[in-house]
Protein backbone atom coordinates (compact mmCIF):
# COMPACT_ATOMS: atom_id res chain seq x y z
CA UNK A 1 0.00 0.00 0.00
CA UNK A 2 0.85 3.67 -0.35
CA UNK A 3 2.95 4.48 3.01
CA UNK A 4 3.02 8.30 2.06
CA UNK A 5 -0.26 9.78 0.30
CA UNK A 6 -0.09 13.50 -0.11
CA UNK A 7 -3.74 15.07 0.26
CA UNK A 8 -4.58 18.10 -2.50
CA UNK A 9 -5.37 20.30 0.33
CA UNK A 10 -1.89 20.25 1.69
CA UNK A 11 -0.66 21.28 -1.41
CA UNK A 12 -3.23 24.27 -2.14
CA UNK A 13 -1.59 27.46 -2.82
CA UNK A 14 -1.93 30.23 0.09
CA UNK A 15 -3.92 33.48 -2.07
CA UNK A 16 -3.55 35.74 0.70
CA UNK A 17 -0.47 38.44 0.44
CA UNK A 18 1.62 38.74 3.46
CA UNK A 19 1.58 42.19 4.80
CA UNK A 20 3.86 42.00 7.68
CA UNK A 21 6.90 43.27 5.21
CA UNK A 22 4.88 45.79 4.03
CA UNK A 23 3.63 47.19 7.10
CA UNK A 24 7.44 47.23 9.10
CA UNK A 25 8.10 49.34 5.43
CA UNK A 26 5.51 51.91 6.40
CA UNK A 27 6.16 51.98 10.70
CA UNK A 28 9.39 52.58 9.54
CA UNK A 29 8.83 55.37 7.15
CA UNK A 30 6.57 56.57 9.54
CA UNK A 31 8.93 57.19 12.30
CA UNK A 32 11.39 59.25 9.49
CA UNK A 33 8.76 61.71 9.03
CA UNK A 34 8.13 61.85 12.55
CA UNK A 35 11.85 62.62 13.65
CA UNK A 36 12.22 65.21 10.59
CA UNK A 37 8.79 66.73 10.24
CA UNK A 38 9.61 69.10 13.38
CA UNK A 39 13.72 69.83 12.08
CA UNK A 40 11.75 71.77 9.04
CA UNK A 41 11.06 75.37 9.80
CA UNK A 42 8.76 77.01 7.31
CA UNK A 43 10.00 80.56 5.64
CA UNK A 44 13.30 82.62 5.90
CA UNK A 45 15.43 82.07 8.96
CA UNK A 46 15.33 85.80 10.02
CA UNK A 47 15.61 87.55 13.70
CA UNK A 48 12.66 89.38 13.92
CA UNK A 49 11.87 93.10 15.79
CA UNK A 50 9.35 92.58 18.85
CA UNK A 51 6.43 94.45 18.95
CA UNK A 52 3.49 94.93 22.00
CA UNK A 53 0.90 94.89 19.16
CA UNK A 54 2.14 92.26 16.68
CA UNK A 55 -1.18 90.64 15.01
CA UNK A 56 -1.03 86.59 13.89
CA UNK A 57 -0.02 87.02 10.38
CA UNK A 58 -1.55 84.24 7.52
CA UNK A 59 0.06 81.50 6.40
CA UNK A 60 2.76 81.56 3.53
CA UNK A 61 1.61 81.30 0.12
CA UNK A 62 -1.83 83.89 1.38
CA UNK A 63 0.00 86.49 0.57
CA UNK A 64 3.30 87.54 -1.29
CA UNK A 65 5.99 88.02 1.23
CA UNK A 66 9.37 89.56 0.72
CA UNK A 67 12.60 88.70 2.91
CA UNK A 68 15.59 90.30 3.77
CA UNK A 69 18.35 88.45 5.21
CA UNK A 70 22.08 89.07 6.18
CA UNK A 71 23.92 86.96 4.14
CA UNK A 72 27.96 87.40 4.28
CA UNK A 73 28.31 86.02 0.88
CA UNK A 74 26.92 88.83 -1.26
CA UNK A 75 28.65 91.99 -1.95
CA UNK A 76 25.61 93.41 -0.67
CA UNK A 77 25.43 92.02 2.64
CA UNK A 78 22.08 90.76 2.37
CA UNK A 79 20.00 88.37 0.18
CA UNK A 80 16.42 89.62 -1.16
CA UNK A 81 13.86 86.58 -1.15
CA UNK A 82 10.63 86.51 -3.01
CA UNK A 83 8.45 84.12 -1.71
CA UNK A 84 11.71 81.71 -0.77
CA UNK A 85 13.10 82.14 -4.41
CA UNK A 86 16.49 84.56 -4.36
CA UNK A 87 15.77 87.93 -6.40
CA UNK A 88 19.54 88.90 -7.30
CA UNK A 89 19.33 92.86 -7.28
CA UNK A 90 16.50 95.31 -5.57
CA UNK A 91 16.26 96.88 -9.08
CA UNK A 92 14.71 92.86 -10.38
CA UNK A 93 12.28 93.19 -7.31
CA UNK A 94 10.00 95.42 -8.84
CA UNK A 95 9.54 92.88 -12.00
CA UNK A 96 9.37 90.44 -9.54
CA UNK A 97 6.48 91.05 -7.32
CA UNK A 98 4.35 92.37 -10.51
CA UNK A 99 4.85 88.91 -12.32
CA UNK A 100 3.90 86.98 -9.06
CA UNK A 101 0.33 89.65 -8.88
CA UNK A 102 -0.30 88.84 -12.21
CA UNK A 103 -0.65 85.05 -11.06
CA UNK A 104 -2.51 85.69 -8.00
CA UNK A 105 -5.86 85.60 -7.50
CA UNK A 106 -7.74 89.77 -6.97
CA UNK A 107 -8.30 89.63 -3.34
CA UNK A 108 -4.65 89.06 -2.63
CA UNK A 109 -3.04 90.71 -5.46
CA UNK A 110 -1.82 93.94 -4.11
CA UNK A 111 -0.75 92.78 -0.63
CA UNK A 112 3.17 92.43 0.12
CA UNK A 113 4.44 91.20 3.12
CA UNK A 114 8.01 92.63 4.64
CA UNK A 115 9.90 90.38 6.54
CA UNK A 116 13.17 91.70 7.55
CA UNK A 117 15.46 91.43 10.40
CA UNK A 118 16.61 93.02 12.90
CA UNK A 119 20.50 92.87 11.53
CA UNK A 120 19.65 94.85 8.23
CA UNK A 121 20.25 98.37 8.53
CA UNK A 122 17.04 100.60 8.13
CA UNK A 123 18.50 102.28 5.14
CA UNK A 124 18.35 98.96 3.30
CA UNK A 125 14.70 98.24 4.74
CA UNK A 126 13.39 101.65 3.56
CA UNK A 127 14.99 101.03 -0.37
CA UNK A 128 13.09 97.37 -0.31
CA UNK A 129 9.70 99.32 1.14
CA UNK A 130 9.93 101.73 -1.87
CA UNK A 131 10.57 98.95 -4.35
CA UNK A 132 7.65 97.14 -3.42
CA UNK A 133 5.55 100.43 -3.45
CA UNK A 134 7.16 101.21 -6.81
CA UNK A 135 4.61 98.02 -7.89
CA UNK A 136 1.58 99.47 -7.44
CA UNK A 137 1.69 97.44 -4.00
CA UNK A 138 -1.55 98.72 -1.82
CA UNK A 139 -1.26 97.00 1.72
CA UNK A 140 2.25 96.63 2.79
CA UNK A 141 3.09 94.74 6.13
CA UNK A 142 6.14 94.24 8.19
CA UNK A 143 6.49 90.92 10.42
CA UNK A 144 7.24 90.94 13.69
CA UNK A 145 7.02 88.87 16.57
CA UNK A 146 5.26 89.12 19.77
CA UNK A 147 6.82 91.77 22.36
CA UNK A 148 8.39 89.48 25.44
CA UNK A 149 11.11 91.70 27.12
CA UNK A 150 10.84 94.23 29.36
CA UNK A 151 11.95 97.94 28.45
Amino acid sequence: MATGSVSLSSTKANSEPNVVPFTDILLVLLIIFMVVTPMIKPGANVKLPEAKNATPQPEPGQLITVSVRKDLTESSGYVLMLDDKKVESLSLLRAAIESKMEEMEESKRKKVLLIAGLEIPYGKIVDVMDEIKNAQVELLGLVTKPYTSGI
